[in-house]
């Protein structure tokens, strides 16, 4: 216990600490009111603190804790055949992905995040979505790019956001499935981390540290939503998402 107290005064103390608990607050909040965007607005902050795997190490802490309880229901509202198949796509890609990550240079890092970032939403707000037909092979592929994705620069979900959006399910249904495909996500990145030797005990403990925050801004934020307000919240989450790259990216260190 000793031990444990000794890192969490450790982690308080980092440089950039308060930097990090805003970003946990402001993808919390993003995600409370939006529905998506939390690693669009985490990963461009927290990369001008942290190295790369503890960047996407303590998001996984953060995206793990929160939708546990929703579980149960998007299991029965969701097609886990689905997502099994984007599962089993995702564990094909994600030893690439790792590869990439661990082969990038922190700034290189830092620019891929954030170009990325960028260039999913002017895809997201364009309304770019899958076109053809959406049958097994498709999903698994879309799971394989997720993991790629997922696996170098912690963006997993937007590949298979996008393709959904182009899905003929029920929303209730497509909102299910995202959301048990992104537990089955971090699942997967953090297995595929511990049997690389990449996982580190102290950036969990940051995570979960972080995950206070973040949790109790995804209530407010949730709180704070109202329906009626659909196109309002979605401009304003690309607006959030877009002033988040921008400044994640490394020219403003001179």
């Amino acid at each position: 216990m000793a031990a444990l107290a000794q890192s969490v005064t450790e982690l308080a103390a980092i440089e950039g600490i308060y930097l990090l608990v805003a970003a946990a607050l402001i993808a919390g909040l993003l995600r409370g009111f939006s529905g998506f965007g939390s690693a669009m607005v985490y990963l461009p902050i927290a990369a001008q603190v942290l190295p790369p795997i503890w960047v996407l190490t303590t998001l996984i802490m953060m995206d793990l804790l929160g939708p546990i309880p929703s579980v149960p229901k998007a299991w029965r509202a969701g097609d886990p055949r689905d997502v099994m198949r984007l599962g089993l796509g995702t564990l094909v890609g994600l030893p690439l992905g790792i590869a990439l990550l661990v082969l990038m240079a922190p700034e290189t890092f830092r620019y891929v995040v954030s170009f990325l970032t960028l260039a999913l939403v002017a895809a997201l707000a364009g309304g770019v979505r899958y076109n053809g037909q959406m049958d097994r092979r498709m999903v698994y592929g879309t799971g394989g790019v997720a993991g790629v994705v997922g696996g170098a620069v912690g963006l997993g979900g937007p590949p298979v956001i996008m393709l959904y959006m182009a899905s003929p399910l029920p929303a209730e249904r497509i909102r299910a499935n995202i959301l048990m495909y992104l537990m089955v996500f971090d699942v997967l990145t953090l297995g595929a981390y511990l049997v690389s030797g990449l996982l580190v005990f102290k950036a969990i403990l940051l995570g979960l540290m972080l995950a206070v925050p973040f949790l109790v801004a995804v209530q407010v934020g949730a709180w704070m939503f109202n329906p009626a307000h659909g196109r309002l919240y979605r401009a304003v989450a690309y607006a959030i998402i877009v002033l988040s790259a921008l400044m994640g990216l490394p020219i403003w260190n001179g």
